[in-house]
């Protein structure tokens, strides 16, 4: 078997370069066998309501520090209405990754541990799998995304906190060589991404600063701060508040203190902090 992790890649292209020659592919009945019963475990999780929870998770503790906070105050109680196409592309999220491994294994590369509960100084997570030992966390990707593995840009762009998540996962299993398998969910490309010691954060240091700012009254400092849309002096939230599900409490004293202003570009929605020129687009009210 190949233990050679910085092959992964090209063994995945290699063995598929055989359907190009005109060959068929060796999967065996064992491997399709257990390929299907992932995939409907995984369509089985994902039917299944999920309840919201509080607290530290491996999967959340390299978000920023003020988006923590005010998950750790969030009513659990509240209604949490999420958009019907979201469900949609989890669940292609969830069968992408079952896809991939299905590569790794074609290609004779070893996958274990497949989401195992590992727990760092209290914090618990379940880590996607190793392969040849080390440990790997799969993603899903947008083509802009995607470069940030295939480009390795990932340590200075990470808003979701995935460097601290390995740097977790790693610290339970006592290994530092692992990385990222990630695949364009646009054009089926596959990267690894295995950064380097100095990439990833010291995962105790942050648990404890953590722990610490969880328990303060006021929140920390804003994760970002505005940014100038055009030279009008309209200013508005910054690219990593935008997915934020809190930024309406972060920013409740913008715009004087009516709070964020909302309107609908042919792009996406922009939220306001200031308003000097009104935008010439539709306000979300």
């Amino acid at each position: 078997m190949n233990r050679d992790l910085d092959n992964l890649v090209p063994d995945i292209y290699e063995k598929l370069d055989a359907l190009s020659q005109g060959e068929a592919l060796d999967i065996s009945d064992d491997m399709i066998a257990d390929f299907g019963e992932r995939m409907k475990a995984a369509i089985v999780h994902w039917s299944q309501p999920h309840k919201q929870s509080k607290g530290l998770r491996m999967s959340n503790i390299g978000k920023p520090s003020r988006q923590l906070w005010y998950e750790s105050r969030r009513d659990l109680d509240a209604p949490s209405h999420m958009q019907p196409h979201t469900h949609i592309k989890f669940l292609y999220g969830h069968l992408l990754e079952e896809v991939l491994l299905l590569l790794v294994k074609l290609a004779g590369h070893e996958v274990t541990d497949e989401q195992k509960q590992v727990e760092v100084d209290g914090i618990k997570g379940h880590m996607d799998c190793k392969i040849n030992g080390e440990v790997v966390d799969v993603k899903t990707a947008s083509n802009y995304a995607f470069r940030k593995f295939s480009e390795g840009t990932l340590a200075v762009d990470d808003p979701f906190g995935y460097m601290a998540q390995l740097a977790g996962y790693e610290a339970a299993e006592g290994t530092s060589d692992g990385g990222f398998l990630a695949i364009n969910k646009e054009s089926g490309e596959l990267a690894l991404l295995r950064p380097g010691s100095l990439s990833k954060p010291n995962i105790s240091t942050r648990i404890v600063e953590l722990k610490e700012i969880l328990t303060i009254d006021k929140p920390p400092s804003r994760c970002y701060t505005d940014i100038p849309e055009g030279k009008s002096g309209n200013m508005r939230i910054a690219t990593g508040c935008n997915y934020c599900p809190f930024k309406n409490d972060c920013w409740s004293d913008s715009n004087d203190g009516a709070g964020l202003r909302v309107f609908k570009y042919s792009n996406g929605l922009k939220y306001f902090t200031k308003v000097v020129a009104e935008p010439r687009v539709e306000e979300i009210k």
